[in-house]
């Protein structure tokens, strides 16, 4: 679940395209990655009388089959691939089956972008955490990438939990915020932001208007 509330931080479900490259009018070179924000659409409406809470279910994507319970949930939409719940304080406005598109970004606002960052395996701490190393000289022949002491001494006596050590580095939900709209398309539902935003090309992404400003 996605803790934004869609009265007054919309957002939509969309994919990453890929970053490239455009020119402002100083001439200056700006990166950009290019987001196909939508279209999305209203796959289900709770409200705090029924369910507890109001928010409205956003799917997104082409599924390429459905099993029969989802195609029950989705009678009034066609199989998507990706379904969000996003909280809402006025989830009354939304109705089943309603089309969300680019059009609700405009160029220059910022926003908040939420996506899996790409995984790179079992990594060391120089690469994971950024660590020093050891020194490069005086003797050294093996551990100017190692980690060095993990443990104290009899108090309290082993690894604290939490230690910064080797393993899987990737993989892992990431949000990049005030990234601001340079170019919105709602014919072909695109959205190019300035920047990077996490995940490979073709990768799902949440946009949504930026939180803090």
């Amino acid at each position: 679940m996605l803790g934004v509330t869609m009265a007054t931080r919309q957002g939509l479900l969309g994919r990453k395209v890929g970053m490239t490259r455009i020119f402002d009018e100083k001439g200056e070179v700006v990166p950009i990655t290019v987001i196909e924000a939508g279209p999305c659409f209203v796959t289900q409406v709770k409200s705090a009388d029924k369910d507890g809470y109001n928010a409205v279910q956003l799917g997104f994507g082409t599924a390429k089959r459905a099993n029969k319970p989802t195609r029950g949930h989705l009678k009034s939409v066609a199989p998507v691939r990706w379904m969000r719940e996003v909280r809402t304080d006025d989830a009354g406005s939304y109705t089943l089956g309603q089309k969300l598109d680019a059009g609700l970004f405009k160029v220059g606002e910022l926003v908040d972008v939420i996506g899996t960052s790409k995984g790179r395996g079992f990594a060391g701490v120089v690469k994971r955490y950024h660590f020093a190393g050891g020194p490069a000289t005086h003797g050294q022949s093996d551990r100017e990438r190692r980690t060095g002491a993990i443990a104290t001494t009899n108090t309290p006596g082993w690894v604290i939990k939490g230690k910064r050590m080797p393993g899987h580095m990737g993989v892992e939900r990431v949000t990049v915020q005030n990234l601001r709209v340079v170019m919105v398309d709602p014919e072909r539902n695109l959205v190019a932001v300035r920047g990077g935003v996490p995940g490979a090309a073709t990768a799902f992404v949440y946009i949504r208007k930026a939180l803090k400003q």
